[in-house]
């Protein structure tokens, strides 16, 4: 049977140390904040989204999960310092399925290069443009991510299928 997405199986590919800081850019109901966190036991993830309705289906998760190592934060990431988190703050930026939602793309990636650590990494999963499922507007092509990406100083480290109809793109910051 074809994989749809696997939040935990992309993760662990990462090979992320346990006690990183990692914030989640329109996190939802956490999908991939919820395994990121289970990975990350000595770390943090912030998980920030612009909806109050998933933010609050996400702390409900998090009690019934009983992790302490998650912080919600209604925000909008296409703002300007839209994520409120300090800059230089963390090591792993998470978008997946983000993109094809955002109006300013470049605004998303100023707001994760400003947050971003040096070294520290951007994992972008969003919809091929040939997928048969998804949303049919906003779609964005890896290409298209990448020369976003390289205008903000991120540098292209890996690019793989993350699964049927997704592509995935790791960035870093030099």
């Amino acid at each position: 049977m074809e994989e749809f997405l696997n939040p935990l199986k992309i993760l662990t590919e990462l090979k992320l140390k346990e006690d990183i800081i990692a914030c989640d850019f329109g996190s939802g109901s956490g999908g991939w904040t919820i395994p990121l966190a289970k990975i990350l036991e000595n770390g943090k993830v912030y998980a920030i989204d612009i909806l109050e309705e998933p933010i609050s289906a996400l702390n409900s998760r998090i009690v019934l999960e009983k992790l302490a190592n998650i912080q919600t934060i209604r925000a909008n990431v296409e703002d300007k310092n839209g994520s409120t988190l300090a800059e230089s703050a963390v090591d792993l930026i998470l978008m997946t399925n983000l993109l094809f939602q955002t109006e300013d793309k470049g605004a998303v990636f100023s707001e994760a290069k400003r947050i971003l650590k040096r070294g520290g990494k951007v994992l972008v999963i969003d919809w091929k443009l040939n997928s048969p499922f998804g949303p049919n507007e906003g779609r964005v092509s890896a290409e298209e991510v990448k020369k976003i990406a390289k205008n903000y100083g991120l540098k292209l480290e890996k690019e793989f299928e993350a699964g049927v109809y997704h592509y995935g793109l790791i960035f870093k910051k030099l």
